[in-house]
């Protein structure tokens, strides 16, 4: 076992660890601060990847500004400490089995997938960093690839952004 398959482990755990976190602390500060270390963790793995691109813009627009806004918004609304009852509900179990479903789901469809069934051929040519960059950043403005995706992705943080300034805005009454 290599460094990089411990490093990977490591990771990888700590991630699915703060990730789990995230969706079963009591405190909405908590959980802001484990998305932040998940989406960490996801950034030290496209850098195993060797996708330098991608965990830039992990750290640059994910942790540095989709996080930091979460908490800016649980920061800037009030009630935030205040027990508002139970997080969970009785049918708790519906969601485990459908999880649970989706996930062999998974499994079963990246069995089908022919490139993953046989991993053990050495990749031989790989493009190279300034290629794949350029490619990239071709199909971002691409109208056939994804230009759609990325502007709604554009208009709703920016819905996102406006909803919380309403929210955090006082209300005075004339």
């Amino acid at each position: 076992m290599t460094a990089a398959h411990v490093i990977f482990l490591v990771t990888a755990v700590a991630t699915l660890g703060a990730a789990l976190y995230v969706v079963t602390a009591r405190n909405l500060v908590h959980a802001a601060l484990a998305l932040i270390a998940s989406f960490f963790g996801v950034a030290i793995i496209f850098v195993l990847l060797q996708a330098g691109f991608l965990a830039a813009v992990q750290v640059v627009l994910y942790i540095g500004a989709i996080a930091i806004l979460i908490i800016f918004a649980i920061m800037l609304t009030r009630r935030v400490m205040q027990d508002t009852g139970p997080q969970t509900n009785r049918q708790w179990w519906v969601a485990a089995i459908m999880a649970a479903v989706l996930f062999v789901a998974l499994l079963v469809s990246l069995g089908l997938v022919p490139s993953l069934q046989d991993v053990t051929q050495p990749v031989t040519a790989l493009p190279s960093p300034d290629d794949s960059l350029r490619q990239l950043g071709k199909s971002f403005v691409d109208p056939n690839q994804y230009l759609l995706p990325f502007e709604l992705a554009s208009v709703l943080l920016l819905v996102a952004l406006i909803g919380s300034i309403v929210i955090a805005a006082d209300k005075k009454q004339p």
